[in-house]
């Protein structure tokens, strides 16, 4: 009788999980979009963008500024600006003689202030 409780418990659980997976499958994106979840992540996911994103989090500046809020070497923001850029992280707009840089997504803004969060909360379990 244990047994076949048992049985019937780990058949009920494969069910559920056979729907779990088909409704996983089903939600997944396409693979290109997948690919564009990566790259976004693997643009963000280097320490010196990251400080460039948490100062321009503060609000538009140009690079002169971030290399200032950063403690970088102007040739060195300059380049991983132009990757954010060409990632489409940031944008940039002329203002006179100025280039200014800022959040061009609100949702990588989002993913930063979450990841700032979660940095406040332990990380234990």
């Amino acid at each position: 009788m244990v047994r076949e409780k048992e049985v019937q418990d780990s058949e009920s659980q494969a069910c559920e999980h056979d729907m779990l997976a088909l409704r996983a499958k089903k939600q997944m994106p396409a693979e290109e979009d997948v690919a564009r979840m990566c790259a976004a992540f693997k643009a963000i996911g280097e320490p010196s963008r990251m400080k460039i994103l948490l100062a321009l989090m503060e609000g538009e500046m140009c690079v002169y500024h971030i290399t200032r809020a950063v403690e970088g070497l102007q040739s060195n923001v300059s380049h991983q600006l132009r990757l954010l850029k060409d990632a489409k992280i940031i944008r940039s707009r002329r203002e006179g003689k100025n280039i200014l840089y800022s959040i061009a997504d609100e949702h990588i803004a989002s993913i930063i202030l979450m990841s700032k969060a979660h940095l406040h909360c332990g990380g234990e379990e």
